[in-house]
């Protein structure tokens, strides 16, 4: 495709990310119906409009993904615009009749672009400059148990895990347990295990998964309409009782609602029982 977007067409969080994180909340999912024209459009026709929508329609998942980066102690509002433009990428190399959603593609490219702005602007990367150090620089904080050394057994199950040296992890370990580093990455000397490696070939940290974000979001938005429907068909005074016992910020007891109500706690329990019975019975009957 010669189509290509550019991370100033797209907005980026700058100094007010909380105000960029609801705007960008705000903006629904699109359908698997939706995505699929408006992929066709850009592979096609090349149409500028229709990248620019699939990246701001899947903004929410770079924010998901961004999230699980902050403890390297970068601004978040710079992670997720180094994300933007993985998201991007990914975008304009997006083939539709592949079968696979755009999300599940992004993915990779969006942590990608992440990872590289990690190793270049955090002084403590800079030591990751092999393959095997940057596996054990975005894998050991979670392969450890606890925030003790590492024993002997340790090491070696994480070196197995990750496939790389055990002396590289005792190293990564003893690196990411002091307070800073004084010392730039050494050059790269030309063999297999210091060659540059382009963002695609990073290793992918499957902590997040958007794909199940998004499918998570829309069931439970499809849970929520269906609650809201249900609903409906309660009296007055049962839909009162739910709504106070449970979808409340203060929740209310029994007794709170049976002086109210001038009614014994048993009979509020039982009105609540009953129209629990048939709010479950609607809303199976909309699955």
């Amino acid at each position: 495709m010669g189509t290509h977007l550019q991370p100033s067409q797209i907005n980026s969080p700058g100094k007010d990310i909380e105000s960029y994180l609801s705007s960008i909340h705000a903006i629904p999912i699109l359908t698997k119906q939706q995505e699929q024209e408006l992929a066709l459009k850009l592979y096609e026709e090349d149409d500028l409009d229709a990248a620019r929508q699939l990246v701001i329609h899947h903004l929410r998942f770079v924010v998901h993904i961004a999230r699980s980066y902050q403890g390297y102690g970068l601004p978040l509002g710079d992670i997720i615009q180094e994300g933007n433009v993985g998201l991007m990428k990914a975008v304009d190399k997006y083939d539709p009749h592949r079968g696979v959603k755009l999300v599940s593609f992004a993915v990779h490219w969006i942590k990608a672009e992440i990872h590289e702005y990690i190793l270049k602007n955090w002084r403590l990367v800079k030591i990751a400059t092999t393959k095997a150090q940057r596996k054990l620089f975005f894998n050991l904080r979670s392969k450890k148990k606890s925030l003790d050394w590492l024993t002997k057994e340790e090491a070696e199950k994480i070196a197995n895990d990750l496939n790389v040296e055990v002396k590289d992890v005792l190293h990564m370990e003893n690196r990411l347990s002091s307070n800073d580093s004084s010392f730039d990455a050494p050059a790269p000397t030309g063999s297999e295990d210091d060659e540059i490696m382009s963002p695609s070939q990073y290793i992918e940290d499957k902590t997040y998964d958007p794909e199940v974000i998004v499918a998570n979001e829309q069931a439970d938005q499809v849970n929520k309409n269906d609650l809201v429907e249900a609903l409906k068909i309660l009296d007055d005074r049962s839909k009162d009782i739910l709504q106070r016992r449970y979808l409340g910020d203060q929740k209310a007891t029994l007794h709170d609602l049976a002086d109210e109500y001038q009614v014994s706690a048993e009979r509020i329990r039982q009105i609540e029982s009953s129209a629990l019975k048939k709010l479950k019975s609607v809303m199976v009957d909309h699955a």
